[in-house]
């Protein structure tokens, strides 16, 4: 748009000054005035990948008409592919690269080269039609969901923001009030975007698929998009079928899958038996953002976990708490139980919060759920750290067990000894990221576990885990496994016993060499 306004201006004005025209035609000077002004917005813009990929095909499309030969859409999708990837290779690592390309190339193959040509009406429908089915896979694979809502959506926002924010907010640097016009059109957009999302049949969500399905479905979409008249187009249908009815891994009765999320510096774990899930911490909070948001609810996503029965907050620190507002947000949620003080602003829209205590039980699919610390008595003791407050979890099944006992450090371990519960783990989470302050030597040997699991961050500043901690259970022959070197962990407890794997080692890239080895 901003292209088609300058070079229209500039060949307006071109044409009724003769001295400049006769040295450059006024076409020619309309179609790099409008180059030159969509590479300077582009540039305003951030020179994302949309914004490259647009400009570089107005530049072949200028290009063309410069020297008058005829056009081709797909040549001018096939070198702005070829620009973008020369300036940035790792373009092909974000999800603008794919949505952008891949929106325009359905946009073409669904409408340039057909031999009838329909109205506006019905060529924007076909239009939006074929985007929503052809980019619902990558949307799918990407972010494991698709808005149904969004054509109309689009139907309202393309021109309110093409024809209105847009100009608007340019004139208002030379005109300020009509800036404010434009803030107060967005909000109003924004609203009502807001309000269409939040419909119980905007958004469909779904694991994300395997690779097979996902080509499949890019096939069907194809054969759904053939010219009418084309035989059994909606044969391509059927194709889409591993795709909207995947296949899900179950998890058997009497058994359960723990999976220590990769979050770097922080801890969130995900527990499921056959018909339950249970987060355990939500990962640390960043600038501007937080691991729930981030890394724990995709991950959720991928996994087709649309509802968490439970949500653990083991006690008040940002790196075990960050993700919480994100995570409740985002993920219908049953119950929360913290170690969190009474008047966290964390509670105000948990559901059903209550303080976790020794004492504490459940039973999902024949799993046995244990809060064995703090005491009930812990809340109104003055003076105890925020660490002892820790929800100390054991979970257990057939012989085998997994405990975690979040930032338990000394007191708390100590509490543990003293209450008389066995204590004894196949799995141990190390405390308080394998601090000096945490698994004290006789705590370690009464636990005694055959694998000791340290959630940290790569080189954290606090040089976690202390090489003193793991010698503690390298003593006792547990196996050793660390998130900053493994990545995401993996325990499933079951018949066959407890099977650890780490993602890390067994989905190398070629970046991954001995160099960041442990």
């Amino acid at each position: 748009m901003i292209a088609a306004l300058a070079g229209w201006a500039v060949a307006f004005g071109w044409r009724r000054w003769p001295r400049a025209a006769e040295r450059l035609p006024a076409r020619q000077a309309g179609l790099l005035a409008a180059v030159l002004a969509a590479y300077a917005y582009a540039l305003l813009a951030g020179f994302q990948v949309p914004a490259q990929r647009t400009l570089f095909m107005l530049g072949v499309l200028a290009l063309a008409f410069w020297g008058r030969r005829e056009p081709r859409p797909f040549s001018a999708l096939t070198w702005a592919l070829f620009a973008v990837l020369v300036i940035d290779p790792w373009a092909v690592l974000s999800a603008g690269f794919w949505l952008s390309f891949g929106a325009m190339a359905v946009i073409l193959w669904a409408t340039f080269g057909r031999v009838g040509q329909a109205d506006k009406l019905r060529a924007w429908v076909t239009v939006q039609g074929a985007v929503t089915l052809a980019l619902a896979p990558a949307l799918l694979l990407l972010f494991q969901q698709v808005s149904l809502i969004s054509p109309l959506a689009n139907a309202v926002a393309i021109p309110v923001v093409s024809w209105l924010v847009t100009p608007l907010a340019l004139l208002g640097v030379i005109v300020p009030p009509l800036w404010h016009v434009a803030v107060w059109l967005m909000t109003w957009l924004g609203q009502g975007l807001v309000w269409a999302s939040e419909l119980p049949w905007a958004v469909v969500s779904r694991p994300a698929p395997e690779g097979w399905a996902l080509l499949l479905a890019v096939t069907g979409t194809l054969w759904l998009l053939l010219p009418r008249g084309f035989p059994m187009r909606a044969m391509g249908g059927l194709l889409w079928l591993p795709l909207i009815f995947p296949l899900r891994t179950s998890i058997a009765p009497d058994s359960f899958q723990a999976d220590v999320i990769d979050v770097g510096q922080g801890t969130a774990i995900l527990i499921r038996t056959a018909e339950h899930a249970l987060l355990y911490d939500t990962g640390p909070a960043f600038a501007g953002s937080d691991a729930g948001e981030r890394i724990v609810v995709p991950y959720l996503r991928t996994l087709g976990i649309g509802k968490l029965s439970g949500v653990i907050v083991s006690h008040d620190d940002t790196d075990h708490s960050g993700g919480l507002r994100s995570v409740l947000r985002d993920i219908p949620t049953g119950w929360l139980l913290h170690g969190l003080p009474a008047a966290s602003p964390l509670l105000t829209a948990a559901p059903s919060p209550s303080h976790c205590h020794r004492g504490q039980h459940w039973q999902w699919d024949g799993v046995r759920f244990d809060i064995l610390n703090p005491p009930v008595a812990a809340y109104a003791e003055p003076g105890r750290r925020d660490n002892d407050y820790s929800c100390v979890l054991k979970v257990s099944r057939a012989g085998q067990s997994l405990l975690i006992t979040g930032d338990a450090e000394r007191r708390g371990e100590l509490e543990l000894l003293e209450s008389g519960t066995d204590m004894s783990a196949t799995v141990l989470v190390a405390g308080h990221h394998g601090s000096r302050t945490s698994s004290l030597a006789e705590f370690v040997e009464q636990v005694h576990p055959r694998y000791g699991v340290f959630t940290v961050g790569y080189r954290n500043r606090f040089g976690h885990p202390h090489p003193q901690v793991v010698a503690r259970f390298r003593a006792l022959d547990s196996n050793i496994l660390r998130s900053d070197s493994g990545g995401r962990i993996s325990l499933t407890f079951g018949e066959a016993g407890v099977v650890a794997s780490e993602y890390r080692p067994s989905h190398r890239r070629y970046w991954h060499t001995a160099l960041f080895d442990e």
